[in-house]
This record gives structure tokens, C-alpha cells and sequence, in this order.
């Protein structure tokens, strides 16, 4: 009895053995790349179902082995399937890989076909061309030359777009394949013939002028030729990029400006004389960056609007010392140009009073005959003596200031050498400083030496002539009123019986 349950118990223990080994083999070789439709339908049957005996363990692994197989029988049957979709799929891709090769062996042969035809092509067009070939060359080289040609042309003011399609025919003619027509190639001609025709001609045409604060008028516009551009008085500038006629921002100098009234005003058949610029635009350029006289010598009150000085002409290229020579200069031309008129005025008096014979106190030679007057009953000594007195009376009224303008013209010369002496001062610290690479940074100094040496000269010169005349004025005055003094003196000499000594 014992051994029989000793059995029962060692046929157990092997059967759970056998149950776990079982468990294991499933879990280890379950299939992990079903689909989804077969893993829901072989869940249930590769559940581990628990066995109680041998027998039972037994048919569990009979139905396990029947599920195995009809799933390796379906999984066969897909396999199949699927090499035979393959099998198909590399039979298409060869047999389309040898069309492509043979569609790349006719390519090919035709592309040598095509080369070969093209090189004979164009051996034929280059025996056809012949000369023509160099022409075209030479047609797009002058068409491209006459685009810039009008873009900067002051012509272009008046007809304008007219080089647009001078771009179009350069390009055409770069090509190989295209050639010119006749039409464009006498166009071209046209235009180049319009140009010279124009570039001879005086026109009158409206447009409009950009001012220098961006508004526009409309006016009438003269053209002389290709070479100036003029309106109200004035010279304009062509700017070829906006094709527009600005305002210049300030005009040449006078004897330039001074013929714009005549040939705006003139007829076709009129002969008038004009200022123009040969080289279209740059030397009118030049001439509006000059310097003025204004420039030079400066405005007035401008360098104390400025607040470079308390003087007025301080702003000019002579500073200081020319703002000084300029108002002595000014000064000393005021007062000779006074006393010249009172000199006039005395002579004038005193040369009626030399006709008259009743003293008259308001001139020289009125107070001297009065001395006279007032002293008849004195002997000769004495008469002689107050008409003496009388004359150095009158003497410096006559003479006033007129040192003063002598002083003047001496010393502008000297004020001038001043600011000479300054401005090479000036251009030698600028020298230290800056070195002389650039010669903008001496001349100012040089200016300043140049402007003040010309401004002490031209106070001096009219100063010195002012000075003279005045001066040979009043000696005049003077010397009428000696020889009056002398004359009644003599007169009165011989009154009184006896002889002058």
C-alpha cells in the first residue's frame, strides 16, 4: 500500500515536471509575427490547459500539434503567395530595365546623330554668314555704345525712351541664332542721325524742373544742342537716372548767366552769343564748386550770425584780419568820399565868394575878406598877421581826416601782410599735424594768406587815390585863400602909401 502511493506520488511529481516543461516549450516557441486576426483565433488555443493525468497531458499535446500545423500549413500557403508577387514584381523590373537601356542606346544615337548634324549645320551658316557675321558683331558693339550714349545725353530731356530697345537688340544680336532685320538696323541709323541733327540745334520745349527743395514747375524749357540746358534765367542739370532736369544748386558766375536772357529770347535766324559746356555737364560742374568773390571775401554780419567772431565778414576765407582790412577799407572810402564832397561844396562856395563882394561867414574865404572888414583902420604888419590867423583858422576844418585816409591806406597793406603771416602759420600747423598727403588741409591757411594780402591791396590802391585828390582838393581851398589874403594885403599896403617889405 505504501509503495503504491509512493508511486502515485512520483507519477504526480513527474506529471507537474512535465506540465511546467510543456508551459515553458509554449511560451518560448509561441510564433511573435502572426496577424492580428490569427492571434485572436490561436489565443484559446495556446492557453495552457491544466492536466490532471498522463492521458490528459497526452491529448493536450495531440490538439497543440493539430493547431501547429494547420497554422504551418496556412503560413506555407502565404509564403507561396508571396514569392510568386515577388517572382512577378523582378520579372517587370528586368524587363523594364531593358527597355530603359535600350531607349539609352537609341538616345545616345540619336544624340551623336544630332551632334554630328548640328556641326555640319553650322559649318553652312558660317559659309552663309561670311562677312555678315562681323557685322552683326559691330552692330551689337554700336548699339550698346548708343545706349549709353542716350541714357547721358541732354537730348534724352526732350525725347526721352529712347534707348530701351537699343538693350533688346544688343542682347539679340549676342545671340547665335537670331540676326538682325532691316527694320532695326535703319532704326539704329535713324537714331544715331537724330542725335548728330540734334546736337546741332537750339529747341524750346515745356517740361518740368525739379527745385532744389524736391517741388516741381512746369516751364519752358531751351536746349542748346547736347551741351547746356537753360530755364528762367537759369542752367539746369540732367540727371540720367530719373530723366528729370534739376535746378542747379548754385550758378556760374555772371558773365555766363548773363547770356541765358538772349538766347531764350531769341528767333532761329538770330545770332547770339552763349555760354556752353563742350564737355556736357563737367565743366559747368567745375565752375559752380568755384569760389565767388562773396565766397572769398564773406556777407555781412556773416560771422556773427555764425558766432565765429563779433566782426562782420568774419565767415570769408580771410577771417579775422580780412574782416578787419575790409571795414578799415570801408571806413577810410567813406570818409574820402566825404571830405571830397565837402572840399566840392567849400570850393564851390568860395568861388562865389570870389565874385562877390559882401563877406559871407559861411565859407573860408567869406570869414577871411570879414577879417578884413574888421580890421581896415590896422596897419600893414598887423592885417597881415590876423589874416594869418584867420587862415590857420580855417586850415584844419579844411584838412580833417584827410591824414586819417592817408593812415588808412598805409596801414591796409600792412593788415593784409598780418593775415599773410597768420594764414602761413595756420597752413604750417596744419603741415605738423596732418602732414602733406592731402592738400585740402593747407588750403585754408593758403587761402586765408592769398585773400588778405588781395584785400590789404585793394583798400590801399583807391585809399591812396581818394587821398590824393582829397588832399589836392583842400590845397586848392588853401591855396585860394592865401592868394586872397595876399591880395588884400597888397591892396591895403598900397591904400596905406607905402611899399610891401
Amino acid at each position: 500500500m505504501s509503495s503504491t502511493v509512493s508511486v502515485n506520488q512520483a507519477q504526480m511529481g513527474s506529471l507537474v515536471m512535465m506540465k511546467r516543461l510543456f508551459a515553458a516549450a509554449l511560451i518560448a516557441f509561441a510564433p511573435m509575427s502572426f496577424a492580428a486576426e490569427e492571434a485572436a483565433s490561436t489565443e484559446s488555443d495556446l492557453r495552457v490547459v491544466e492536466a490532471n493525468s498522463l492521458n490528459e497531458l497526452l491529448r493536450n499535446v495531440e490538439q497543440r500539434r493539430v493547431v501547429e500545423s494547420r497554422q504551418n500549413t496556412q503560413r506555407e500557403a502565404r509564403f507561396k503567395q508571396e514569392k510568386a508577387a515577388q517572382a512577378k514584381l523582378l520579372a517587370q523590373a528586368k524587363a523594364e530595365r531593358k527597355r530603359e537601356e535600350q531607349r539609352s542606346e537609341r538616345l545616345e544615337t540619336a544624340f551623336e546623330e544630332n551632334e554630328t548634324r548640328l556641326g555640319d549645320l553650322t559649318e553652312a551658316l558660317d559659309k552663309r554668314l561670311g562677312s555678315l557675321r562681323e557685322l552683326f558683331g559691330v552692330l551689337q558693339q554700336v548699339a550698346g555704345d548708343t545706349r549709353g550714349l542716350f541714357t547721358g545725353s541732354l537730348i534724352s530731356a526732350e525725347i526721352p525712351n529712347r534707348g530701351e530697345w537699343l538693350d533688346a537688340l544688343a542682347k539679340k544680336m549676342g545671340t547665335a541664332s537670331q540676326l538682325a532685320t532691316i527694320e532695326e538696323m535703319e532704326r539704329l541709323w535713324y537714331e544715331l542721325q537724330r542725335e548728330m541733327t540734334e546736337s546741332g540745334r537750339v529747341s524750346q520745349f515745356p517740361g518740368k524742373v525739379t527745385m532744389l527743395n524736391g517741388d516741381q514747375k512746369d516751364t519752358t524749357i531751351t536746349r542748346v544742342g547736347s551741351f547746356a540746358v537753360v530755364a528762367d534765367g537759369d542752367y539746369l542739370q540732367y540727371d540720367p537716372t530719373s530723366q528729370a532736369l534739376i535746378e542747379l544748386p548754385k550758378q556760374p558766375a555772371g558773365r555766363f548767366t548773363s547770356t541765358i536772357d538772349d538766347i531764350e529770347g531769341s528767333s532761329k535766324s538770330d545770332i547770339v552769343e552763349f555760354g556752353l559746356d563742350p564737355t556736357r555737364g563737367s565743366l559747368l560742374a567745375l565752375l559752380i564748386q568755384a569760389d565767388t568773390w562773396w565766397d572769398r571775401i564773406g556777407t555781412p554780419l556773416g560771422g556773427i550770425t555764425k558766432g565765429e567772431c563779433f566782426l562782420p565778414w568774419c565767415d570769408g576765407q580771410g577771417g579775422t584780419p580780412g574782416a578787419v582790412i575790409i571795414i578799415v577799407g570801408i571806413i577810410g572810402v567813406f570818409l574820402a568820399l566825404w571830405k571830397f564832397f565837402q572840399l566840392t561844396m567849400i570850393n564851390s562856395k568860395v568861388n562865389s565868394q570870389k565874385k562877390s563882394d559882401t563877406p559871407d561867414s559861411g565859407n573860408p574865404l567869406g570869414r577871411v575878406l570879414k577879417v578884413y572888414d574888421d580890421n581896415r583902420q590896422v596897419d600893414v604888419e598887423t592885417l597881415e598877421l590876423k589874416l594869418g590867423e584867420a587862415i590857420l583858422q580855417e586850415t584844419p576844418k579844411i584838412t580833417s581826416n584827410i591824414t586819417l585816409i592817408q593812415v588808412i591806406s598805409v596801414v591796409a597793406p600792412l593788415l593784409g601782410l598780418l593775415g599773410t603771416v597768420i594764414g602761413m602759420i595756420l597752413t604750417f600747423q596744419a603741415i605738423t599735424l596732418f602732414g602733406t598727403g592731402d592738400p585740402k588741409t593747407m588750403a585754408g591757411g593758403i587761402s586765408q594768406a592769398l585773400v588778405t594780402t588781395v584785400l590789404g591791396l585793394v583798400v590801399a590802391i583807391p585809399t591812396t587815390l581818394l587821398h590824393a585828390i582829397v588832399n589836392s582838393r583842400a590845397r586848392s581851398v588853401i591855396h585860394v585863400l592865401e592868394e586872397q589874403s595876399a591880395g588884400i594885403i597888397a591892396d591895403h599896403a598900397e591904400k596905406a602909401g607905402r611899399p610891401l617889405g
